[in-house]
């Protein structure tokens, strides 16, 4: 049971309003529209509508800003620097953004004008409305538009190193990042920025120093936060030792592991990178960084739960006291997390979770054939956990719940895969990080909902391990 931790930025909000739901087992449901009944709280995503008892709900929250995307909105911190000013924004942006889409044409015609400001503008709120509804791949062109025509523009600078962050190209955002800083060595989300990007790269004493340096010029409680966690980190890393593959950077306390283990180790992780690119069809863009520790070392830099067995947040991290070989049990565990790796750059970090979790383990070779006659007569009462309910991080179930998630997540991927195809899985994921809803991308692939998928998973259940 392992959970990925997405630390990468997250540029802005969703632009339409939203009602957020908190549930009493701390998750949140983040919703088109709400309605209360006497007994439910009904919920509109999209096109469909759902319900769920009140006794579950602790609070409902009437939003009328733009809503942070509940998929990864509780691991990723929001750094939204100020827009720049420019000439005519609002005019331009009516041009050019119409029924909630950028017309091309309209920014063709802006951009033939001549006139670089008015440029500047219609591509920077074109990338701004991509980046806004999670479309980084796009968003990432629009923005090199705008930078065309002012290039040390520091927050057009934050705003594209960003998107490529987002498409897992760090190694690229890090120069970007480093441009913006020193043009504005003032800006508090230009050097915030920098740190992200530091660290993701994993230079994590170097994003200690900006993230001071930032909140010295503006505090900030995100920023905060994660300087507190790379200080933790840094605390407990400071005399490990690190080497390198062609494929990631393995950090490790010399007198905990051998070097025949660590060896055998960076070659099982090599295997396994083979294994993912073969399946997945795609490789990482940059080195993986990966840290083995001591049980309570790992607990203390993550704050994980006590079911977990290894977290993934951009970085592998793996407690391995008392092993001195690669077992069958750690080679499963790193197959799962070097899974999520792939899964985050090939959805841009923006696959829900169940679907995450559900590639993961059956990379590592699970089968929920062990607990099927169980999920049969769940799906067949209808008391599983709702597959939209479980789009969030799954940190703050109890270790009962994260079982059912797990299972749950397995079952409904396995049957993805077994009824449309691998292929199918990786075209969601790409659908995803083009921006589409996860239940927009179900639609495009397997052609169902939420709704549709979960009475198609309880037949296929029922079939397979009866009631």
């Amino acid at each position: 049971m392992r959970i990925p931790v997405l630390i990468l930025v997250l540029l802005a909000a969703l632009a339409a309003p939203a009602d957020t739901i908190h549930l009493k087992n701390g998750r949140i449901i983040v919703a088109d529209q709400v309605r209360e009944t006497k007994d439910r709280v009904e919920y509109d995503l999209g096109e469909d509508t759902y319900a769920i008892p009140k006794s579950s709900v602790e609070r409902i929250e009437a939003d009328d800003a733009p809503a942070v995307s509940g998929r990864n909105s509780g691991n990723v911190p929001d750094i939204t620097p100020a827009a720049p000013t420019f000439d005519h924004e609002g005019d331009i942006g009516a041009k050019i953004i119409r029924e909630g889409k950028v017309d091309v044409d309209a920014l063709s015609e802006i951009a033939q004008t001549g006139k670089p400001e008015l440029a500047t503008t219609a591509y920077f709120l074109a990338g701004k409305h991509e980046s806004d509804h999670g479309n980084f791949p796009q968003a990432k062109r629009y923005y090199e538009e705008a930078l065309r025509y002012q290039p040390d523009n520091s927050t057009l600078l934050v705003y594209y190193a960003a998107a490529l962050m987002r498409i897992g190209a760090t190694s690229e955002a890090l120069s970007y990042a480093q441009r913006a800083a020193s043009v504005a060595p003032d800006s508090p989300d230009a050097i915030a920025m920098l740190g992200f990007v530091e660290y993701a790269s994993d230079h994590t004493p170097e994003a200690i120093l900006y993230w001071k340096k930032s909140l010295a010029l503006r505090p900030d409680a995100t920023v905060s936060q994660y300087l507190a966690r790379a200080e933790r980190e840094s605390n407990a890393e400071s005399d490990f030792s690190e080497r390198e593959s062609s494929h990631f950077n393995l950090h490790f306390e010399g007198k905990d592991t051998s070097e025949t283990f660590r060896r055998d180790l960076l070659a099982a992780l090599d295997s396994d990178y083979d294994d993912l690119a073969r399946d997945l069809g795609f490789s990482p863009h940059n080195n993986i960084a990966v840290t083995l520790y001591t049980q309570q070392a790992f607990f203390d830099v993550t704050r994980a739960p006590s079911w977990s067995g290894a977290i993934n947040d951009g970085k592998l991290r793996i407690p391995v006291s008392g092993i001195e070989s690669v077992t069958p049990e750690l080679g499963r565990v790193l197959e799962h997390e070097l899974t999520h790796s792939f899964v985050a750059q090939m959805s841009s970090n923006r696959c829900p979770t169940w679907l995450n979790e559900g590639i993961a383990q059956i990379e590592e070779g699970k089968s929920s054939s062990s607990y099927g006659r169980q999920l049969a007569q769940l799906f067949a009462t209808g008391n599983e956990i709702p597959l939209n309910l479980l789009e969030g991080s799954f940190m703050n179930f109890s270790t009962p719940q994260a079982g059912l998630a797990y299972a749950e997540s397995l079952a409904a991927t396995e049957y993805i895969r077994d009824a449309y195809g691998m292929s199918e899985i990786t075209r969601i994921l790409e659908m995803l990080s083009q921006g589409s809803s996860t239940e927009a991308a179900l639609r495009a692939t397997v052609h169902s909902d939420y709704r549709q998928l979960r009475d198609e998973m309880t037949r296929a259940l029922k079939e397979k391990y009866g009631e």
